[in-house]
């Protein structure tokens, strides 16, 4: 069976809710996984979306979160889970605020894309520091085991005249 990421909340190309954005409780979604493949190690969630600022002409990708060396026995992360209430084990990076955590969508202009990729690896990172995204991909090489993606889409809500 292959890596699966799934969400109660929105489904693959579906429309995120507002409660996990800015326009809303900025929580995030709850998530679920399975077939993680045997020999894993530890996971690592990544949740970034490439069409920042715009999506007619994007210039980067903008990092919502970063998690990594969750433990391979778990099967998923609750709605709102907090830094502190995270599986034993696990590390978080820095998004693009510059802070842990989960910072939902929050677009400038136009329906952005939002990717949550789920990796299960043959190792355990350690203690990177404080990494971003990039470092956690850089120390990831060598050591896939399997994938599996999540996309949602937001468009933040006009306001009402």
């Amino acid at each position: 069976m292959p890596l699966e990421l799934t969400s109660s909340a929105f489904e693959h190309n579906g429309a995120i809710p507002v409660r996990y954005t800015c326009e809303g409780d900025d929580r995030s979604p709850p998530l679920a996984w399975t077939g993680v493949p045997a020999g894993t190690r530890s996971l690592v969630l990544l949740v970034s979306d490439p069409d920042a600022p715009d999506p007619a002409a994007p210039k980067m990708t903008w990092v919502h979160w970063v998690l990594y060396d969750l433990p391979a026995d778990c099967t998923g992360l609750p709605e709102g889970v907090a830094s502190t209430a995270l599986p034993a084990g696990t590390r978080e990076g820095i998004n693009d605020w510059q802070r842990t955590g989960y910072g939902g969508p929050c677009p400038p202009i136009g329906r952005h894309r939002y990717y949550h990729r789920l990796y299960a690896l043959d190792t355990l990172l350690g203690d990177l520091g404080r990494p971003t995204m990039a470092d956690v991909v850089s120390a990831m090489a060598g050591h896939l085991l399997g994938e599996a993606e999540l996309m949602g889409t937001y468009q933040k809500q006009l306001p009402t005249l």
